[in-house]
């Protein structure tokens, strides 16, 4: 991974902003309610013990390509990271916005997603962009990759495929 530096940190060190964000953002969805939240607002199902095994593994998934993409030069490891990080943080926090507007009530997560999450988005985008660590295309296509990730996370854990 490039070495540019961004608010004068070296970006293998600030993609460790990701896993760190995601954890707060696990402790506001759970205090907020989330499993209850989907069930009872979205109709779909999801209980505590779902949850807690979901993003234990989402946040093992996350570090473990933030210990890659910060350790390699590889292109694989910073494609990778960005497709995982924004399903989970940038597509999450749209998920999180959107449905609290169209519902009108609070989607349990909504605070660290709109004050952390889209913030750091921009600023992780820029920083991989700006480094040439990925090309635009490739970038895009993260993102994309991103996007099918978290509908398919939506789609099987909240709503077991139902159609």
């Amino acid at each position: 991974m490039n070495s540019l530096t961004f608010w004068g940190q070296p970006l293998r060190r600030l993609i460790w902003i990701m896993p760190a964000a995601f954890m707060l953002h696990i402790i506001e969805e759970y205090r907020g309610g989330f499993p209850a939240w989907v069930t009872h607002v979205l109709g779909g199902s999801f209980n505590d013990v779902a949850f807690a095994f979901n993003n234990a593994a989402f946040l093992a998934i996350m570090v473990g390509l933030v210990v890659w993409a910060s350790k390699s030069e590889s292109r694989l490891a910073a494609f990778l990271l960005i497709a995982w990080s924004s399903g989970n943080i940038f597509w999450d926090a749209l998920f999180h916005v959107l449905t609290t507007a169209w519902f009108n009530r609070y989607s349990p997560g909504l605070i660290t997603s709109s004050v952390l999450y889209l913030p750091i988005s921009l600023v992780i985008g820029t920083a991989f962009l700006q480094s040439h660590t990925l090309s635009v295309k490739a970038f895009l296509g993260a993102l994309v990759s991103g996007l099918c990730l978290i509908v398919m996370v939506i789609w099987y854990g909240l709503f077991h495929f139902a159609i």
